[in-house]
Order: C-alpha cells, then structure tokens, then sequence
C-alpha cells in the first residue's frame, strides 16, 4: 500500500512540475489538462476558465480532434453540469453523468462520455477554473482515490495559474510601456522627417518654374528623406508585437485566426497544428505574418474551393504550410506579397518556397528553432 501511495505522490509530483515550468497562461492551462489526463488515466480531459458573460473566457481540451472541435460548434456556456460545478464549486464524480439531473445536452457530434469526475480549481473562495474528465480507461471508473488525487493536484495547479496570470499582468504592463516609447519614437523621428519632407517638396514645387536645376536637387533631397523615414518606420514596426501572441501564443492565435475566416468565407479552411517549444518572439511574428499574408493571397486570388494551414517542427525546425487547390499562377513572380513573405522569412534566418500548379499553390517556409 505504502509503494502505492509513493507513486501516485510522484505521479502528482511529476504534474505539478510540469505546470510550474511554465508561465504563459494558455500554456499553464494545456499542461495541467494533460497533467489531469495522464494522472487519472482519463480519456477526455478539459478545462474551462469562466468569465462574467455566462461563457468561458478559455476553454481548452484533451482527446478530442480539430475536425471534433469544428463539428461540435461554439465554446460551450455555463449550462448543465458546468454551470452547477461553477455556482456549486463543489468535487462532483458520477458512473454516469448522462443520468445526473444536472446534465442537459450535448451537441450533436460531442463525443459520447460516461464516467465523470470534475474538480474546482480556487483561490480561496474564487473559481479560477474547473477540471473536468470523462471516461476513465481503466475499467471500474473514478475511485474516491481519483478524488483525492484530482483534488491535491487542483491545489497546486490553482497557484501555478495565478502566479501565470501575475507574471502576464506584467508583462503587459512593460508591453504598454513599450508601445509608449515607439510612439515617442514615431513622433520624434519620423514626424519629424515627414515635415521637412513636405517643406522640401513645396520648395521644389515653387523653384521648377524658374530654377528647375535647383528644383532637381530639391526633388533628391525630398527622396532621400523619404527614404529614411521608410527605413526608421520600418525599425519601430518591426518591434511591434501582435498581442494576441502575448495572450494565446502562435499556435492558438493562428488557429483562432484560421476559425475566424473560415466562419466568413465560402472557402472551407482548416488548422492542423502541434505544440510547439517555446520560441523567440521575432519568429513568432514573422511566422504569423506569412501565415496571415499566405492565406489573404488564397482567398482573394486562388479561386479555391478549400485552404489548409499547418504549423509543425521537425529536426529543429519549425515548419509552416499554407495549401489551397486554386487555379495557382505561371510563374513565382514577386507579386501578391510574395516579396514581404520572402523578406519576413529571411529576416529570421528561415527560407520561403512556392509550389504553385494549376491544380494549387503551395506556400512553405521553414524556419531554424
């Protein structure tokens, strides 16, 4: 009994250094998903962090598919049994949750799930979040010791999420700082060159009647300050940092991206991606970037009926693909922001290919991690 009580301790253990490695709050929130999974050796696993609209501001989620997700439709609301968990905030373990009074519906293409257990994660008397899993492998289903162990591993992970949550507030708070000094930057640079941009180009405006020579060089002088204000406004852009990376990271933000233009096209546009290790926020940005930019040329010139994005790393190397069986082009000309995807992908020591067919385009880069 002793060896046994030892290795679910290690086993606990082990979860909760695996959360507190990390302090991004989307990553905190996967890892203690997969941490409960594995614990209780549970087929599904989920997690849904509330918010004030009657929703879930995160809701993430073990063992079921991208194509799953798509099917069974919008981030579910605090209905059912989680809108009980939530009011209640009690432990709840069920041998079958279907035949529970609080339990209400599934969509249509939700997987079938039986056995339940769900877990409140707190700081003190709020409701950071709730674990829930579903259908235990192990014949039997949960056990009071499942509880027990659920329970002392909510604990822990209770404080790696506010202590990720923490450590985004201050980042965000430099972030702001950040974009006040770019700002800064923007007006006493480039303003600055912007005006005498405009007194030059009325000083040559004036001179090309009488002096076009003097006219000529006025004209240079106004393209080399132009030319510089392009280079310095280039600098500050290049620093920016979408925020929905700081929040989600790459992988979710291209994928919530992805959603996003599915539900408002015609065009049918899927994700298939991986976690990734953590990565410099330079290739972060530039991987999104060409992602963004792959898929506009997709669903403004292609003509495709369907767009596939994927994100992976192998090797050492993080790949990204954005696919769609269009009508494609001649030749791999430097047009449809080709040019800037070549540049974004360069400027991170990564590469950019184009395979384009008449039965589709192709679009790859692939970046050293």
């Amino acid at each position: 009994m002793g060896s046994e009580r030892d290795e679910v301790l290690h086993a606990v253990s082990s979860a909760v250094l695996a959360v507190t490695r990390h302090l991004s709050v989307r990553e905190v929130l996967q890892v203690i998903v997969r941490s409960a999974g594995q614990l209780l050796d549970a087929r599904y696993a989920a997690l849904g962090v509330p918010d004030d609209d009657g929703a879930f501001a995160e809701f993430v989620a073990e063992g079921i598919t991208d194509e799953e997700w798509q099917a069974i439709g919008p981030t579910p609301r605090q209905h059912g049994m989680l809108g009980a968990m939530l009011r209640e905030g009690s432990p709840v373990r069920l041998p079958d949750i279907r035949r529970d009074p609080r339990f209400e519906w599934w969509p249509r293409a939700h997987p079938v799930m039986k056995d339940f257990i769900g877990m409140p994660i707190r700081d003190g008397e709020q409701i950071l979040g709730i674990i829930f899993l579903a259908n235990k492998r192990s014949p039997g289903g949960f056990t009071s010791d499942d509880e027990e162990v659920l329970t002392m591993f909510a604990a822990h992970a209770a404080i790696a999420l506010t202590n990720a949550r923490l450590y985004e507030r201050a980042r965000q708070v430099t972030v702001n700082e950040e974009r006040t000094r770019m700002a800064r930057e923007l007006h006493d640079a480039v303003t600055q060159k912007l005006f005498s941009l405009r007194l030059t180009a009325q000083a040559a405006a004036a001179l090309l009647p009488t002096d076009p020579v003097r006219a000529g060089s006025e004209l240079a002088r106004v393209e080399r300050l132009a030319g510089e204000a392009l280079a310095e406004l280039r600098a500050v852009i290049v620093e920016l940092r979408p925020a929905e990376l700081d929040r989600h990271g790459l992988v979710e933000t291209l994928r919530k991206h992805v959603r996003l233009l599915d539900r408002l096209n015609q065009v049918q546009i899927r994700f298939e991606g991986c976690r990734l290790p953590e990565l410099p926020p330079e290739i972060e940005v530039a991987v999104l970037r060409v992602a963004q930019e792959a898929l506009h040329n997709a669903l403004r010139h292609a003509e495709a009926a369907a767009v596939t994005v994927r994100l992976g790393h192998d090797r050492g190397r993080l790949s990204l693909s954005v696919c769609d069986d269009g009508q494609g082009f001649r030749e791999a000309r430097d047009g449809l922001g080709l040019a800037s995807m070549r540049e974004r992908a360069e400027s991170v020591g990564g590469t950019l290919d184009v395979d384009s067919t008449p039965e589709g385009t192709t679009i790859r880069m692939e970046v050293p991690m």
